[in-house]
């Protein structure tokens, strides 16, 4: 047996954008950054903070909840799938995208900042 499960927390880089089709169905998708803290080794090494992306796709409730309230910045739990996608672009060449297909997006409060 097989389990794929994503679970991130981060900021909406920015605001959702929705897609209509021909059919009825809606899609919602914006980018996710997640940062882990940067930290100095044993041995003196500084490894610096880092920023991932994520793509993230909504479809159903979470499409809704996306076009009412995801904005750039916003603070969010999302969760999900990891799925690829493969497009060959006009000049022939071929991308792979990393995309997580949501199934539950709610609002994260990262409380108060330590000072």
């Amino acid at each position: 047996m097989s389990y794929n499960k994503i679970h991130l927390i981060g900021f909406a880089g920015k605001d959702a954008q929705i897609y209509d089709f021909p059919d009825g169905s809606r899609v919602a998708s914006f980018t996710l950054a997640t940062t882990e803290r940067g930290y100095t080794t044993a041995s003196g090494a500084t490894v610096p903070e880092q920023t991932q992306w994520h793509n993230i796709v909504c479809r159903g409730n979470s499409c809704s909840f996306a076009e009412k309230h995801v904005k750039k910045g916003a603070g969010l739990s999302v969760e999900g799938k990891l799925k690829y996608r493969r497009y060959t672009t006009a000049s022939g060449a071929e991308i792979t995208v990393a995309e997580i297909y949501a199934e539950k997006v709610e609002f994260f409060s990262f409380g108060k900042k330590k000072e």
